[in-house]
């Protein structure tokens, strides 16, 4: 049964209704030295046997920020996203949702940045050029101050059926696969990617009007949880 619009914004409100991370359009959320990058990742979902199944990999024990963890594919913005080509633009309601906290360059940079990464990651695509318009926006999570990487991400959701490609990538996802959301679940998964994948999962429970109702997004600070903007 598909939860109502009222209990899904309820789960993700804990108390607090104003944006705690700074606008994007302003200056950017530093550490001292430290700058956190935008970055957008790319959940592509299908129901197989009544079970949501993602695809992600692993990534290796030689990367920096996030060795040995299971993970959506994703990246940080390029310069070239913000004008790069692309068969149909995002979606109005996933920019509207974007401009909360970025400019309209960066909203359409954050999802082609999305559409590349799922390309050079792991072979498949969107589009030659993506079509940009079956993106939806679920979440953002920044990195906390004081981290070595910092990133501003933004997690994207597009349904297996807009996908193509015969996979690979350029190897930076080891097992790269789909996995049933009982089986990720029992990773050891960063904390950011697991409540991730519960925001996926309310999300795919609600209608569409429940969704299109929705006016804030959670954003994840990772000592305090779940806050809407």
């Amino acid at each position: 049964m598909a939860a109502s619009g009222a209990l899904v914004q309820a789960r993700f409100d804990i108390g607090r209704t104003e944006s705690i991370l700074p606008d994007d359009t302003g200056p950017p959320a530093r550490a001292p030295g430290i700058r956190a990058r935008h970055a957008a990742s790319l959940i592509v979902w299908r129901i197989e046997n009544g079970e949501t199944h993602m695809l992600m990999g692993m990534r290796g024990a030689k990367h920096r920020f996030m060795p040995n963890r299971l993970v959506f594919p994703g990246g940080r913005v390029d310069p070239a996203d913000m004008t790069a080509p692309c068969a149909t633009e995002i979606s109005p309601r996933t920019e509207a949702m974007l401009r909360k906290n970025a400019n309209a360059a960066l909203a359409r940079g954050l999802v082609a940045a999305a559409a590349r990464e799922l390309q050079e990651e792991t072979g498949l695509s969107l589009g030659n050029p993506p079509r940009l318009d079956a993106l939806h926006y679920l979440a953002r999570a920044v990195t906390p101050p004081g981290e070595p990487i910092r990133f501003n991400a933004r997690f994207f959701a597009v349904g297996a059926e807009h996908v193509s490609g015969s996979g690979g990538g350029d190897g930076e996802l080891e097992n790269l696969r789909f996995y049933a959301m009982s089986e990720a679940l029992g990773f050891d998964l960063a904390s950011p990617t697991r409540k991730v994948l519960g925001r996926l999962d309310l999300w795919l429970a609600m209608t569409e009007s429940e969704r299109n109702a929705e006016t804030r997004m959670p954003v994840l600070v990772r000592d305090q949880g779940w806050r809407m903007e």
